[in-house]
């Protein structure tokens, strides 16, 4: 039924020859539940790396192919494959091994109806996750609408806009890199005072950790813990002060604003909350934004620093080599923003979150139905396994 397939003239290439239809299964970490289709429209066949196995649908009159990538899926075969796999801090699996993979085997009526249930999850949740994208988008036209801001159109990435002149006291004690001269982009209202973000709010300010010992504890707020969609920290780890030398340091309602390639472009960014004993520290590859006063609300400040049209416009600040390219603090002390009443920024605030909040209850609501689905599934696949 499952049949690995190594095609002879892809040896010499070290490749796997892989053809439409054909389920592609990570070898290394199999439990993690990378396993995927190649679709109808990929080239036929194409080439992949030898981190895969390939596994070739064969027995179409017992299993049916949409069945068969469910059941790979479900818990069932992963901790088979867990189970099978050895190594140390890359277990993986062998041919032979994923070979002896034991799997449930219903009716064809009951393999449609099982696919059918998941399906349909799967389907509320994109609908979800549309809806949810669709709400945080929403937010960006809000902001430039009730903050009376006109943007210009953004600059087409053309040879003829590539060139342009630049008065010699626009260079002085600045930056020389084209780019950045290319335009001058600002969130400048119409209606509200507007200054630099540097003259209200701290760029990188160093923090204190007052009366804490080395042995004391403080948040740890890594990369990975800032979801880039959502805008706001998922989880904070905790680790001793003494720890947190060559890490950036922050605080409660600081705003952290990644400044790495790809991270700032995809919105990772968050205000710091609920760290322990108040302060934290994290990636090296963190801006912090603290606001001088409580006239400024840090949750405010974030909101437009999200904005994607700002994150475009920041990519033309980039510093650095391919793949490690930064955005200097250069560019946040100057960026212009509005300055509205606290009881503005408050109501803004007010509504960006209720919006954000919608957005994470659809998705929480339709991933809570999936799960659902999946346990019905796997309760079924043991009774057929049993």
């Amino acid at each position: 039924m499952l049949d690995l397939v190594p095609v002879e003239e892809a040896a010499s290439r070290a490749r796997m020859i892989v053809h439409p239809n054909d389920l592609l299964v990570s070898m290394t970490r199999p439990s993690r539940g990378a396993i995927a289709r190649a679709a109808d429209h990929l080239p036929n066949p194409f080439i992949a790396s030898t981190g895969f196995g390939v596994i070739r649908h064969v027995d179409t009159g017992r299993i049916s192919a949409d069945y068969l990538l469910l059941v790979l899926r479900s818990q069932i075969s992963l901790r088979q494959m867990e189970q099978r796999s050895s190594g140390g801090n890359y277990p993986a699996i062998t041919s032979t091994e994923l070979k002896r993979i034991k799997l449930p085997i219903p009716s064809q009526t009951e393999q449609e109806a099982l696919v059918a249930k998941y399906h349909n999850a799967i389907g509320v949740l994109k609908n979800a996750r549309a809806e949810a994208a669709a709400l945080l988008e929403s937010i960006d036209d809000f902001l430039l609408s009730e903050l009376d801001i006109n943007l210009l159109p953004e600059i087409e990435n053309t040879l003829i806009n590539r060139k342009f002149r630049v008065a010699a006291a626009d260079l002085s004690g600045w930056r020389f890199d084209p780019p950045v001269h290319q335009s001058k982009f600002s969130l400048e209202s119409a209606s509200l005072d507007s200054v630099p973000l540097g003259r209200i709010c701290h760029i990188n300010p160093r923090t204190s950790f007052g009366r804490l010992h080395d042995t004391d504890l403080a948040g740890f707020v890594p990369m990975d813990a800032i979801s880039d969609r959502l805008g706001i920290v998922e989880y904070v780890d905790e680790r001793r002060i003494e720890e947190c030398s060559g890490y950036t340091t922050f605080c409660d309602n600081d705003v952290l604003w990644a400044k790495i390639t790809p991270c700032m472009e995809n919105g990772k960014s968050a205000v710091a909350r609920d760290l322990t004993n108040g302060v934290g520290f994290g990636s090296t590859e963190f801006h912090v934004i603290r606001p001088r006063s409580t006239a400024v609300l840090p949750e405010y400040v974030h909101s437009l620093l999200r904005m994607g049209r700002l994150r475009r416009e920041a990519k033309r600040f980039f510093t650095g080599s391919s793949g490690h390219r930064r955005v200097d603090d250069d560019f946040l002390k100057k960026l212009v923003v509005p300055l509205p009443p606290r009881s503005l920024q408050e109501r803004l605030v007010q509504e960006i979150r209720a919006k954000r909040d919608q957005a994470i209850e659809l998705e929480k609501s339709a991933t809570a139905k999936l799960e659902s689905a999946k346990r019905e599934i796997e309760a079924i696949l043991l009774g057929e396994a049993a």
